[in-house]
C-alpha cells in the first residue's frame, strides 16, 4: 500500500501530547494517524516514554509487515535500540515529530534480503553512538524496491546509509552531523539518489561503490552537499561530495556542491560516467575528476568557482581514456594545493586532459598556472582543443611536446592576458618553448595549431 505524501503534512491530535519537545509546527492541522496506516500505538508503543521501546516497536514492525500495511508512528520521542525490517514494512512518520533515538547496536534499522521497505517522515537520530565499520544508521543488504523519503537523518556515529546490493530511491532527506559518509552503495541493482541536503561529514557525500569495475547506473541528481571533510586524510579517496568507484554508467546531474577537502565529484575506474549540469564552488581539490582505469566520461555544462584544478580527465597510464569537456565554466583557481594534501603538484590549472578527449566551448578564467593542458610526458594521444576561451592565466594552454607524445589539435580559441604565451610546449608540468601561436615559433609534428585568436 503506497503512502500520499500529501498526509504527511501535519501530525495526528492523539500525538499532540506525546511529542515532548519537539516544534509545534509539524502538529499544526494534521491527520489522524490512522490516515497514515495502523497506529504503532496499539502495539504498546509509548510516545515520550523515557523507556526502551525496542520490543514493542519491533512487535509493530513485524505485525504491520505481515498484514501488508503502513505501520503509522505518531508524534514523539521513542528511544529503540536495533529494528528489522521485514518485506514490505512501511514505516511513516510525520516529519520534524517523530524521533527515533538510537540507544545503540550495530544499527539502528536492519534490513537483510528486505524487499518493498520504506521510511517517510521519520527522524533517525544517531546520538553519535559509534556504529562499527562499513555500518550505516540504516543497513539495507539485498533488498529491492527500498525507499528512504523525506526523513532526517542525524548525528549517525558511523555512516547515515549503508546499502548493498539495493535498488530503491534515496530522496527528500536531510543529512546532518554524520560522522562516515551519509550515503553509500555498493553494487546497486537500480538506485535513484536525489534532492537530498547533506551538511558536513567526516568521510565522503555520496559513494556509489561496486566491488568489481561493471555497470552500475545509479543516478545521483539535485543533490545538496557542503561541508565535507577529508578527516582520515589519505591523497583524495576522502572529502569528497561524491564519489563514483568502478562503478559504471553513472549519472550525476544538477547537484550544488559548496567546501569540500577534495572533490566536488571524483570517478575513479567509473566508465561512462557523466558530470553534468552541476554547480560547485570552494573545492580544495579537484572540482570534477575522472581518473585511473576508465572508458568514457562526459564532464559538460558545470561551473566551477575555487578549486585547485577545475577539471581533470587523466591516467591514460592505467587506461584512462575517451571524454568529452565541454560548455563548462571555470573560474578562480587557486594557485597550491593546501598544505597536507598529496600531490603537491598541478594546481592552478583550469582543464588538464591526455587521451582521446575532446575539449571545447569552456571559458576558464583566472587560472594561476595553465588555463588547459593537454598531456603529461609521453602521455598524450589525439586531444582537440577547440573554441574555449582562455582569459588571465599564466599559460593559456599547455601542451606536451616530449618525444613519444602524441597528437593534439589547438584550434579555433580564444586567449587573452596569458603573460608566459598563448600556446607553449611542455616537458611535464614545465614550459619549454616559446609562444606556439608566434611567428617563427618552432613547430612540432604532432602538433596542430592554427586560427587561435591571441590578446596579449
Amino acid at each position: 500500500m503506497d503512502v500520499n505524501r500529501r498526509h504527511l503534512m501535519g501530525a495526528s491530535a492523539a500525538g499532540f501530547a506525546s511529542a515532548l519537545a519537539m516544534s509545534p509546527e509539524p502538529l499544526h492541522a494534521a491527520p489522524l494517524t490512522s490516515t497514515l496506516g495502523r497506529d504503532a500505538t496499539q502495539y504498546g508503543v509509548k510516545p515520550g516514554s523515557p523507556d526502551d521501546q525496542t520490543r514493542a516497536l519491533q512487535r509493530a514492525i513485524d505485525e504491520a509487515a505481515r498484514a501488508q500495511v503502513p505501520l503509522a508512528i505518531p508524534p514523539g520521542v521513542y528511544r529503540t535500540g536495533m529494528l528489522r525490517l521485514q518485506s514490505g514494512s512501511q514505516l511513516v512518520g510525520i516529519r520534524g515529530a517523530t524521533r527515533l533515538v538510537f540507544t545503540g547496536g550495530a544499527s539502528l534499522l536492519l534490513g537483510e534480503g528486505a524487499d518493498r521497505v520504506g521510511l517517510t517522515g521519520l527522524t533517525l537520530d544517531g546520538g553519535g553512538v559509534p556504529l562499527p565499520q562499513r555500518r550505516g544508521l540504516v543497513h539495507c543488504l539485498g533488498g529491492r524496491d527500498v525507499r528512504i523519503v523525506d526523513c532526517d537523518i542525524v548525528a549517525s556515529g558511523g555512516n547515515g546509509i549503508w546499502f548493498e546490493q539495493v535498488s530503491g530511491d534515496v530522496s527528500g532527506n536531510i543529512f546532518t552531523r554524520t560522522a562516515t559518509t551519509a550515503v553509500v552503495s555498493f553494487d546497486a541493482l537500480g538506485l535513484i539518489v536525489s534532492r537530498n541536503t547533506i551538511l558536513g561529514t567526516n568521510d565522503n557525500g555520496i559513494e556509489i561503490l561496486r566491488t568489481a569495475i561493471g555497470d552500475d547506473g545509479t543516478l545521483v541528481l539535485d543533490n545538496r552537499i557542503e561541508d565535507i571533510k577529508a578527516g582520515p586524510g589519505g591523497s583524495g579517496q576522502y572529502g569528497n561530495a561524491i564519489n563514483a568507484f568502478r562503478a559504471g554508467n553513472v549519472v550525476v546531474r544538477g547537484n550544488r556542491i559548496r567546501n569540500c577537502d577534495y572533490s566536488a565529484v571524483r570517478g575513479n575506474s567509473a566508465s561512462n560516467i557523466q558530470i553534468v549540469g552541476n554547480s560547485v564552488s570552494q573545492v580544495r581539490e579537484v572540482a570534477l575528476y575522472s581518473e585511473f582505469s576508465f572508458e568514457g566520461a562526459v564532464i559538460a555544462n558545470n561551473t566551477v568557482d575555487g578549486a585547485a584544478l577545475g577539471v581533470s580527465v587523466c591516467n591514460f597510464n592505467e587506461g584512462g581514456r575517451i571524454a568529452v569537456v565541454q560548455g563548462n565554466i571555470i573560474r578562480n583557481l587557486a594557485p597550491k594545493r593546501p598544505i597536507g594534501t598529496a600531490p603537491d603538484d598541478d594546481a592552478g590549472i583550469g582543464i588538464y586532459v591526455e587521451a582521446d578527449t575532446a575539449v571545447t566551448g569552456n571559458v576558464i578564467e583566472n587560472a594561476p598556472a595553465f588555463g588547459i593542458v593537454a598531456g603529461w610526458g609521453k602521455y598524450l594521444r589525439d586531444v582537440a582543443i577547440t573554441g574555449n576561451v582562455v582569459r588571465n592565466a599564466f599559460v593559456g594552454i599547455g601542451i606536451s611536446v616530449v618525444p613519444g607524445a602524441g597528437t593534439a589539435l589547438v584550434q579555433g580559441n580564444m586567449i587573452a592576458e596569458a603573460p608566459r604565451g598563448a600556446v607553449v610546449g611542455l616537458d611535464h608540468a614545465r614550459p619549454i618553448t616559446t609562444d606556439l601561436t608566434a611567428e617563427g615559433a618552432p613547430r612540432y609534428a604532432q602538433a596542430s595549431i592554427g586560427a587561435n585568436t591571441v590578446r596579449r
